[in-house]
């Protein structure tokens, strides 16, 4: 009997023994919480954030030459007496740049209101001045309707060969550099002034005086690290590019030589170019000329 209860005793010492190592195996140790890193992915915003500045509305009887067209690739500010925009805006970032190939399928723009002088590719043919995009082809391969969107006529303004082809082009392409770097841009850009001069000389209009030929063309980028609230972002530590060419073939390769403040270019034009930046903030960023790289 003692040998029995022994025995008993002894199976239910290592059956307690089994159980408790069991458990111990089962227990994972705890881990020490891991540092989560705060990242933004590239997203397709606005082309308004940083303001509208013409005051731009979409109302074709009463504002005829500041007539509003808001697309889903770039706003703009329209004049039909002009036959050209007044200025386009866009946001550009990663999330807008693909592998779509060049369309280069110009069209007139039919949601230009009933009745308006609609420009197509043959308003240029024999003008001696480019079609010069105001939002870049390459700016927009996301997609074929993307892409197409640049070639309307509303986008295109009677541009030098040389300006557009040289200077301009350069710079659209180091926009694309600084994308490619993490950042996301805002660029407004325009044309203002009567007369200019491409390859067949001077000119003020083209297509038997539909179009007008600008004598100045200008753009403003914004430069911002990707991110969201965009508008409350920018600093008086922000970088912001203005550029201004003459509309004539003196124009060369290097973009930086045509640099200039903001507020220069709002002088000439009288628009309020970054209006949805704070006051305080403009002051200082709009007075500035960019010194940065330019490549």
């Amino acid at each position: 009997m003692k040998r029995t209860l022994y025995r008993l005793l002894s199976c239910g010492l290592l059956g307690i023994l089994a159980v408790s190592c069991s458990k111990d195996e089962t227990v994972a140790p705890a881990s020490a919480p891991t540092a989560v890193s705060q990242s933004f992915d590239a997203t397709r915003d606005s082309h308004l954030t940083m303001g509208n500045p013409s005051g731009a509305i979409t109302d074709a009887t009463n504002s005829p030459n500041n007539y509003l067209m808001s697309k889903s690739q770039f706003a703009l500010s329209y004049s039909r007496d002009k036959g050209k925009p007044n200025w386009v805006s866009w946001h550009l970032s990663s999330a807008w740049v693909g592998s779509t190939p060049r369309q280069d399928n110009f069209s007139a723009d039919a949601t230009l209101p009933s009745g308006w002088f609609r420009a197509t590719t043959s308003s240029y043919t024999g003008s001696g001045f480019d079609r010069g995009h105001n939002c870049p082809s390459a700016d927009r391969t996301g997609s074929v309707a993307d892409n197409s969107a640049t070639f309307l006529m509303t986008n295109m303004m009677p541009q030098s060969a040389n300006n557009n082809q040289k200077a301009w082009a350069n710079l659209e392409n180091y926009c694309r550099t600084l994308i490619n770097q993490g950042n996301e841009l805002y660029i407004i850009c325009g044309s203002y002034g009567t007369g200019g001069t491409g390859v067949n000389g001077y000119a003020t209009t083209i297509a038997g005086g539909k179009i007008t030929v600008p004598a100045r063309c200008w753009k403003v980028i914004v430069v911002l690290p990707e991110g969201s609230s965009d508008a409350s972002r920018v600093t008086t530590s922000t970088r912001v590019i203005a550029i201004n060419t003459p509309n004539d073939q003196s124009v060369g390769t290097t973009w930086g030589t045509y640099r200039t403040s903001v507020d220069a270019i709002e002088a000439a034009t009288g628009y309020n170019i970054l209006s949805a930046v704070s006051s305080t903030v403009q002051s200082t960023i709009e007075s500035r000329v960019d010194s940065g790289p330019t490549s």
